[in-house]
C-alpha cells in the first residue's frame, strides 16, 4: 500500500513541476503583466529566471533593464542595458533605456554622447532625434529644433517631433509650422495627455496667422509649400474680421481646403489635407473642427453643441476610433 502511496505522489509532484514550468517567452509575459501592475520586483524575480534560460534574448534584457530603472534601482539597470549597446542586434530602444537610466544617474554628458551615437547609428529613428532635441532644449541650445525637424522627414509616424516643434515654432514669429505640425500631432495621439495643450496652441496659433491683414507676409524666408499655405489661407482674411473661434475656423478650414485642391493638391499631397476634404465629404467636418477647437475655446459651449448635435458627434467619435492617423514618406516641405 505504501509502494503504490509513494508512486502516486511521485507522479502528483511530476505533474505540478511540469505545469510550472515555463518557457522564456511565458516567463516574459508573466513579467509584462507585472510591469503594468506597476510589481516591478515581482518582475525582476521572473526576468531574471527568462534571462537565465535564455541569456542572449535581448528582449528580456530590455525588458529586465526597464524593471530595475522603474524599481529606481539604476545601477542594476545600467549594468543590465550597457552590455547590449554594442551588440549588432541593439535597437534605437536600447539607447532610450539607457539614456533615461544615465539621465537618472545626472551624467548628462554621458547622456548626450549615447544620443548622437544613437542618431548616426539609427539614422531612420524619430525616438533618437526626439530624445537628443529634448537634451540640447534643456540646456537652452536651439539646435534642438534642427533635430525634431529631422525626425519629422525621417520617421514621419512618430509623434513627438510634432509635438516639439510645434511648442517652439509657437514661441518663435512663426505662423505656419506650429499650425500644421500641431494640428498633425493631435491626429496622431488624440486622447493623448498632451494633446489639450497643443489643442490650445492650434487656436492661439490661428488667432496669431489672422493677426495682420495680409497673412502671406507671416513669413519672411517662406519655402514654396508654406507661399502655398499662406496664399491659399490669405483668401479666407475676411471671415477672420469676425474673429478667430471655432464657428469661423471650420468656415475659413472648409474654404481653404476647396481652394487647395483646385491648385495644389497634386502638387503637395498632404495626409492632414486629405483627411479634412473626406472629412467634408462625408458631413463630419464640423464635428471634427468642434472636437480640435471647442474644448479649448469654450467647454460649455463645446458640450452644447454635442447635446444638440448628438448624431453627427457620434458619427465622427466612430470615424475617429476607427481610424489610424499616418503621414506617408515624402510628405515633408520644410
Amino acid at each position: 500500500m505504501k509502494k503504490y502511496l509513494f508512486a502516486a505522489v511521485v507522479v502528483l509532484l511530476s505533474y505540478v513541476n511540469d505545469s510550472y514550468a515555463q518557457t522564456a517567452t511565458e516567463l516574459r509575459e508573466t513579467a509584462r503583466s507585472f510591469l503594468q501592475q506597476a510589481d516591478y520586483a515581482n518582475a525582476v524575480l521572473v526576468l531574471n529566471r527568462a534571462a537565465q534560460m535564455e541569456p542572449a534574448n535581448i528582449e528580456i534584457a530590455k525588458d529586465l533593464s526597464l524593471a530595475y530603472y522603474f524599481q529606481k534601482d539604476n545601477l542594476k539597470a545600467l549594468e543590465t542595458i550597457k552590455p547590449l549597446l554594442d551588440r549588432d542586434d541593439a535597437d534605437d530602444q536600447c539607447y532610450q533605456i539607457a539614456g533615461n537610466i544615465y539621465t537618472q544617474l545626472e551624467q548628462l554628458k554621458e547622456v548626450e554622447k549615447l544620443y548622437r551615437k544613437g542618431v548616426k547609428k539609427f539614422p531612420g529613428s524619430g525616438p533618437m532625434y526626439n530624445e537628443l532635441g529634448e537634451l540640447l532644449w534643456a540646456q537652452q541650445n536651439y539646435e534642438a529644433i534642427k533635430l525634431w525637424e529631422k525626425g519629422i522627414e525621417m520617421d514621419p509616424g512618430y509623434s513627438k517631433n510634432y509635438y516639439n516643434a510645434s511648442k517652439y515654432y509657437y514661441l518663435t514669429t512663426d505662423k505656419v509650422w506650429s499650425i500644421l505640425y500641431g494640428e498633425i500631432f493631435i491626429n496622431i495621439e488624440p486622447i493623448g495627455n498632451r494633446t489639450p495643450e497643443i489643442k490650445t496652441i492650434l487656436l492661439e496659433s490661428y488667432k496669431k496667422l489672422f493677426a495682420e491683414a495680409d497673412i502671406t507676409k507671416a513669413s519672411k524666408q517662406p519655402t514654396a509649400f508654406e507661399t502655398a499655405f499662406l496664399q491659399t489661407m490669405n483668401k479666407q482674411s475676411a471671415v477672420a474680421t469676425a474673429g478667430i473661434n471655432t464657428e469661423s475656423l471650420t468656415m475659413i478650414r472648409a474654404r481653404f481646403i476647396l481652394d487647395w485642391y483646385q491648385v495644389y493638391g497634386d502638387k503637395y499631397p498632404s495626409r492632414m489635407f486629405q483627411q479634412h476634404r473626406q472629412l467634408l465629404q462625408e458631413g463630419m467636418f464640423e464635428a471634427y473642427n468642434q472636437w480640435v477647437f471647442g474644448p479649448v475655446q469654450n467647454l460649455a459651449a463645446y458640450q452644447n453643441w454635442i447635446s444638440v448635435n448628438a448624431p453627427e458627434y457620434n458619427e465622427f467619435m466612430r470615424f475617429q476610433k476607427g481610424r489610424v492617423f499616418k503621414i506617408p514618406a515624402g510628405q515633408y516641405y520644410h
